[in-house]
């Protein structure tokens, strides 16, 4: 134990592209979007987290909101800074000391990124007086939040389905074997809500309306057990400019996501192709293993067992999976050494 570490700080955190996650003391302390509202005309960071979602799509010329996270890695330097920081000095137990702790951080990236991508991580954590930084890739700490011993040589399959990105990984050894990345994932899925109102209902919806549908409504495929009901809508009429509601199933909500979930279906297949016969015999026996906020779109882990015929699990309370799995690499940072990045 270093003379100083009482005044070190440990953080885990989930840097998003949807939402930021962080863990202090075993307990996740912040859960937010990951959106900035920001000053046009000062440049000044006015809202973020919650605050600055209920903006979104109601500011006018002065207000501006940015998503500072695309694709899970960063695309606004300063917004994704300035917005670490507030989620930072927001946590009670830091708000109460005196002057700012160092702190000792782990932070997730997707199994994608580049070097360049990585090092704006890095310099983003430093920055907020991250004075030792670790990184550490999503699907091997989604494995680790899910409960699997990754140290053992025995294959398990992850589907981290973000924001941002979908991560397929085979992980083996502490290591991942071969993994997938590929930017199909919860915004796109928005996005094809979005798209399908326009084309089919001649309806233009915001970006937090066709969210809303797809937690309330959304479904990968139309023979659902246990249904949800119609959804009203409302939106502007692209025809007429007056404001109207319309009644949608979670029928032409599978339609509508049909294209992206297909070529999450093709990504998990050409991972499965790529393992090691040893450890494809290992995931034959274990199944798949869902987490990440899109595994929760209802109907996913049957239709992804149908295409793949392997058992497909989702991971308990997924939207924390890969926060959870990175808290207990903090808390183990000897035992992970060989799976973190310095």
């Amino acid at each position: 134990m270093k003379i100083f570490d009482f005044l070190t700080e440990d953080l885990a955190v989930d840097l998003g592209t949807a939402n930021t996650l962080i863990i202090h003391d075993d307990k996740v302390v912040v859960d937010s979007p990951s959106i900035v509202a920001r000053d046009r005309m000062t440049g000044k960071v006015i809202a973020v987290g919650r605050e600055a979602n209920l903006m979104q799509g109601k500011t006018h010329e002065n207000i501006k909101t940015i998503r500072p996270l695309k694709d899970g890695v960063i695309a606004d330097f300063y917004a994704s800074e300035k917005m670490i920081s507030l989620f930072i000095k927001n946590i009670p137990a830091l708000r109460k000391k005196i002057f700012p702790p160092s702190l000792r951080m782990v932070i997730c990236i997707p199994s994608g990124i580049t070097e360049v991508e990585m090092r704006a991580v890095k310099e983003s954590a430093e920055r907020v007086n991250g004075k030792e930084v670790y990184l550490i890739h999503e699907p091997m700490a989604a494995a680790i939040g899910i409960g699997l011993d990754i140290m053992k040589p025995e294959g398990n399959m992850i589907v981290d389905i973000g924001g941002g990105t979908t991560e397929i990984a085979v992980i083996a050894l502490g290591g991942i074997v071969c993994d997938r990345s590929i930017k199909i994932a919860g915004d796109v899925f928005t996005n094809d809500i979005i798209y399908y109102m326009r084309t089919k209902h001649n309806l233009y919806i915001g970006e937090s309306m066709a969210e809303n549908i797809k937690i309330d409504t959304g479904a990968a495929i139309e023979d659902l057990e246990d249904a949800p009901d119609e959804a009203l809508i409302q939106g502007r009429d692209l025809l007429t400019g007056k404001p109207k509601q319309v009644k949608i199933s979670h029928g032409e909500i599978a339609n509508a996501l049909d294209k992206s979930i297909i070529r999450v279906e093709d990504a998990v297949m050409e991972a499965l192709s790529k393992t090691p016969p040893e450890l494809a015999a290992d995931i034959y026996n274990t199944g798949i293993y869902l987490a990440g906020g899109g595994s929760m779109l209802r109907g996913l882990d049957k239709r992804l067992s149908q295409k793949t015929d392997l058992p497909v699990f989702i991971a308990e309370d997924p939207l924390r999976a890969v926060v959870r799995g990175t808290g207990i690499a903090l808390k183990n940072i000897p035992a992970y050494k060989t799976i973190l990045i310095r």
